[in-house]
């Protein structure tokens, strides 16, 4: 492959993933380069750009106008995104969004819309995609080592986060079925490799704050598959999904938020029998995997057309936020939502 020109990076919002997994990830790719980063305050932009040896720092604007950056990332708080998003297409430059992309799918249909207009690219920020761990799991289902694949199993949930974090602004685009539920929504729909049919979403609200705070839904994809979601704030850390098949079980202990020297470990169960006796238990191991690298390196390669991303990303920002769209309006009228009502 030849050598690429590194896309050249602009940070709008100084988050906490910025800080620990999105910048130190785009300076060790050799496809992406750190240019300006950007806050709501340039004494936190300095401060944040000091941490990380960058040469320029600012505003929001000053990121998103600045004609030697060809990319941004966005890590603000969630009601923020569709703004910034479109106004960075709008000055011409890619988008490297965090999830959840927006909080509802009328605005994510502008900001691709936005983005298409200005011949730029949009990307959410489903780093665990793009782990081999789950092209390991794909590839067991894919080989019927479980069978014919009938339901999934995920939740992802961890101890409360501080009164005032930005997750419990209702206005700011709060709630965790945005922050964390997400994710195993997003699971089902990569491992069964379609989009769900219907979507049936029940949420708890935190007592004080009108955020939900725990959630449970049921997905029904075709052939009668199901996928049944659990998030929570305030739990014993759970990151994980199963898929149970016809002949066995798959299983990731931690599927999602995945440090970049942690060895995942995918627990194979199957039959070579219909029998208890027959049951057999394998244990996979998977090498440590940076899977924000990985992430970065495909979306500034696939911009550059040096490979073909696994998915289209703005496909599957729409079709992520549709499904999220359908949890929405399951909760505000206490019934099943189809899918093809969304449009």
């Amino acid at each position: 492959m030849n050598k690429l020109n590194p896309l050249k990076f602009g940070i709008i919002g100084c988050s906490r993933i910025a800080r620990k997994s999105v910048i130190p990830a785009i300076l060790k790719s050799e496809f992406a380069e750190l240019e300006i980063i950007g806050s709501r305050t340039i004494e936190k932009s300095e401060k944040f750009s000091s941490e990380f040896n960058c040469r320029k720092n600012g505003t929001y604007d000053d990121v998103i106008f600045d004609d030697s950056i060809n990319a941004v990332y966005i890590s603000t708080p969630i009601g923020t995104h569709a703004e910034l998003a479109m106004k960075a297409a709008s000055a011409g430059k890619h988008v490297y969004c965090e999830k959840s992309s927006t909080d509802s799918f009328t605005s994510a249909k502008e900001m691709v819309e936005c983005s298409k207009n200005n011949n730029v690219r949009i990307m959410e920020g489903f780093m665990f995609r793009f782990h081999p761990q789950h092209q390991k799991v794909q590839e067991l289902i894919n080989n019927k080592k479980i069978g014919n694949i009938d339901s999934f199993n995920g939740s992802f949930g961890f101890p409360s986060f501080p009164e005032g974090d930005i997750r419990y602004n209702k206005e700011l685009g709060g709630g965790f079925l945005n922050d964390s539920g997400c994710y195993p929504i997003c699971a089902s729909r990569m491992i069964f490799d379609e989009e769900p049919l219907s979507v049936f979403y029940h949420k708890y609200n935190h007592p004080k704050m009108d955020v939900d705070v725990k959630g449970t839904s049921i997905l029904i994809y075709k052939n009668n598959k199901t996928a049944n979601i659990t998030y929570a704030n305030g739990n014993y850390y759970q990151a994980k999904y199963d898929v149970w098949g016809s002949d066995g079980i798959i299983s990731l202990d931690r599927a999602y938020s995945v440090p970049s020297d942690f060895i995942t470990k995918i627990n194979l169960q199957y039959n070579i029998e219909n029998s208890w006796n027959g049951r057999k238990n394998k244990i996979i191991e998977i090498p440590a995997t940076d899977h924000f690298l990985k992430m970065i390196d495909t979306f500034c390669m696939e911009i550059a057309g040096k490979i073909k991303s696994p998915f289209n990303f703005e496909e599957e920002l729409l079709n992520q936020a549709k499904v999220m769209e359908a949890h929405r309006r399951s909760s505000d009228t206490g019934k099943l939502i189809h899918l093809e009502e969304l449009n």
